[in-house]
């Protein structure tokens, strides 16, 4: 049993310990093929390449007439109604030279015909049909147009959303190779902690952490095994952490990580594997460690609910991310003008609950919660997401300031 703790005064800037943390990430889990409509949230296991054109022909982009454009006048003019062509049918023959069909939307074009024009241009009179001028290929989607047979339609470590769904479905692929979900245990540690709706005696706290934990992991497309409160006391711990790693990918836990003397986990930590790191350069979150459990990864949350919260979705979520094959794990944060001024330096990186709210010239800009402790989870209920400070930065009103979207990195 190995041990390698980062205790020393320096604390480890937050890319820093991302970045390692995926380099440390584990192969992705084994892989499944499972029916496309159980197929949300989940990670690609191999490129997809189209089986087939989409468009698999040309086809019309609306109500109107099937035609050749050279048959047309420069002015318009009249062609022969011909036929009609509806979705799912086929036309029983191809266009002869000054003849025209009636076509619906999706519906394929006949042979001779090029263009197609909209319903409402043209002029009906019985069995004659004016068009006016129209370019060749006006309102027609092209075989092959969006994906061409043998190109690649989405790539391995792609995470499925229901637009992605939508295009393999189009491709006619109804079941699809993807990574199983990871298995995670989550783990609270503190005597003093009860779960909602139980009597809360002196001193005792309901259990948030295990709830939004639990919320987010679920949104991160993880399995997850939830394994209560440890006991403040080292068997309790080593026991529970024991367990936990013999029936699980990764373990992550909450609270227990601090310099208290009754937190007992990195103890029981050290003695069934490893502790690489615990202290980040980050607020809330500071006390965050990472390190194996009889060689199962596991992160180390901080007690605190906001704290917990903000670490996990800066943190752990690239983390797991990778660890479930998905390629692109970094989000992106918008630069948007700060409603605020922040005139305190400070060594950590601050992620600051922050709304959208639009300004004087209609834009976006970020506004603060006015109050920021670790403890409270309802200023991360008012907001949108989070605004970054770096270390020792300073932030004039109207400076441009980044934003992470609480839409994108809960999902």
């Amino acid at each position: 049993m190995s041990t390698s703790v980062c205790e020393s005064g320096e604390l480890t800037p937050v890319d820093d310990a991302i970045e390692r943390l995926l380099t440390l990430a584990p192969l992705a889990p084994s892989t499944q093929q499972i029916k496309l409509d159980q197929a949300l949230g989940r990670v690609l296991a191999c490129d997809i390449f189209s089986p087939v054109n989409l468009p698999a022909w040309d086809n019309s982009a609306m109500d109107g007439y099937a035609l050749c454009a050279a048959d047309l006048p420069a002015e318009g003019g009249y062609l022969c109604l011909a036929g009609r062509i509806a979705a799912g049918t086929e036309a029983a023959t191809g266009l002869s030279s000054g003849q025209t069909m009636r076509i619906f939307t999706g519906a394929p074009l006949p042979v001779g015909a090029d263009t197609v024009v909209p319903q409402e241009r043209c002029r009906v009179y019985g069995q004659r049909i004016w068009c006016p001028p129209m370019r060749a290929g006006e309102h027609v989607r092209k075989q092959g147009e969006e994906v061409h047979q043998g190109q690649l339609l989405l790539a391995t470590g792609k995470r499925l959303r229901a637009q992605e769904l939508g295009l393999l479905a189009a491709a006619g692929l109804g079941h699809i190779k993807v990574y199983r979900p990871l298995r995670v245990c989550l783990l609270s540690s503190g005597d003093e902690l009860r779960d909602p709706g139980d009597h809360l005696a002196p001193g005792q706290i309901y259990n948030s952490n295990r709830y939004c934990l639990a919320a987010l992991l679920k949104g991160w497309g993880v399995e997850v095994h939830d394994y209560g409160v440890m006991a403040d006391e080292l068997a309790a711990s080593r026991d529970a952490l024991s367990l936990a790693s013999s029936e699980c990918d990764l373990l992550l836990t909450s609270g227990g990580v601090s310099v208290g003397e009754e937190d007992h986990l990195k103890q029981a930590i050290k003695e069934l594997g490893r502790v690489d790191f615990w202290r980040l350069a980050i607020q809330p979150g500071k006390p965050l460690a990472f390190g194996d459990v009889a060689g199962k990864p596991w992160i180390g949350l901080p007690g605190n609910p906001s704290a917990a919260l903000i670490t996990a979705l800066v943190v752990v979520r690239p983390f797991l991310l990778r660890t479930q094959g998905v390629t692109d794990v970094t989000p992106l944060p918008l630069l948007l003008p700060a409603d605020f001024e922040w005139t305190q330096r400070n060594k950590r990186r601050q992620y600051l609950r922050a709304r959208l709210s639009p300004g004087t010239d209609g834009q976006a800009q970020v506004t603060l919660h006015p109050r920021q402790s670790s403890a409270m989870l309802s200023a991360a209920c008012w907001a949108d997401g989070l605004a970054v400070v770096e270390r020792e930065q300073l932030i004039d009103k109207g400076a441009l300031v980044r934003f992470m979207s609480f839409a994108e990195l809960m999902m």
